[in-house]
């Protein structure tokens, strides 16, 4: 188990972290969601060792983290967002490199070079240089990199967010594939599908505040309703307006100029009530819908209610 508690960050004034607790289980998936600058890469760098932090403790499996960081950064593979190679060498030169300066036993070498390219999919490229490379294959050994040296915790921060749609999912399956094999994942993303896929549980931040740490089952049992989606004949900015006027609805979501999405706060006064809004505007409506929301609306509407939209 990671344990975090009362976490500062700060640099010069700015407090980039402001006593922020969380804590990650042993063996789970674990999502920390927010939008780009929140304080995600920073939290990550300071778990990982790379940067120090103000105050605040952290525990990993019952040991302080200051005091036994040696011990701890053993048991860490961490992949950044943008990792960097020596791209003259093929993927089986830079893994044995990395082997040599981790001091890794010479007579386990091959076969964790050949096990890891197996585990990422890179077999069929190991002999090709690295700078050929796809990002997507990039970010699949640099993922090779970090457990190389078995590790207990894994953190991954952006690993998916510069990759096309078929790398996002190599990447996102690969992820999925560590659940079962006793390690624990640290996941740092704003790509809310890929946590809905592979995630166990989450941490919502903003402005450098966690807003809740959940069970995603448990979250989304609690947290999604049904949305109302309304296409018009017109343009509906003014209906848009005035809707979020109405006591009985959380917030509208403008989709494009004749679309809009309506979270109410009360799902049966929304039913009995929106259709007579509607009619009183001289605006066709055209397509009138309800569906299940889903982790981009809970986030929406956390980081809506923290002030943000």
């Amino acid at each position: 188990m990671i344990e975090v508690k009362n976490l500062v960050k700060k640099y010069g004034q700015f407090e980039v972290l402001k006593s922020i607790d969380f804590s990650v289980d042993k063996g789970t998936v674990f999502g920390f969601l927010g939008k780009n600058g929140v304080g995600k890469s920073t939290t990550m760098n300071i778990l990982t060792g790379l940067i120090g932090f103000n105050s605040g403790e952290i525990k990993f499996e019952g040991l302080d983290f200051v005091k036994n960081k040696g011990k701890i950064m053993q048991s860490i593979g961490y992949l950044t967002e943008n990792p960097v190679f020596y791209e003259y060498m093929t993927a089986v030169e830079y893994l044995n490199f990395i082997a040599e300066v981790s001091d890794y036993d010479k007579k386990s070498r091959s076969k964790r070079v050949d096990e890891l390219l197996e585990q990422v999919k890179l077999t069929e490229a190991k002999n090709r240089k690295v700078g050929g490379y796809s990002r997507g294959m990039k970010q699949r050994l640099g993922l090779a990199v970090a457990l190389f040296n078995h590790p207990k915790y894994l953190f991954l921060d952006e690993p998916t967010s510069a990759l096309d749609p078929q790398g996002r999912l190599e990447m996102v399956e690969l992820i999925s594939d560590l659940k079962g094999r006793d390690i624990t994942v640290f996941l740092s993303t704003h790509i809310l599908s890929d946590v809905e896929r592979v995630c166990d549980e989450v941490s919502i931040m903003d402005k450098g505040n966690i807003l809740l740490t959940r069970n995603l089952k448990d979250l989304q049992k609690e947290f999604i309703q049904p949305i109302f989606d309304i296409t018009f004949e017109e343009e509906c900015n003014v209906i848009a307006e005035t809707l979020q006027g109405l006591s009985w609805v959380e917030n509208i979501k403008n989709v494009d100029t004749r679309k809009i999405s309506v979270y109410a706060k009360d799902m049966d006064i929304a039913k009995q009530n929106l259709m007579g809004e509607l009619v009183k505007f001289k605006n066709p409506v055209i397509n009138y819908q309800i569906r299940q929301g889903n982790l981009e609306d809970i986030f929406i509407r956390m980081v809506n209610g923290n002030g943000i939209i």
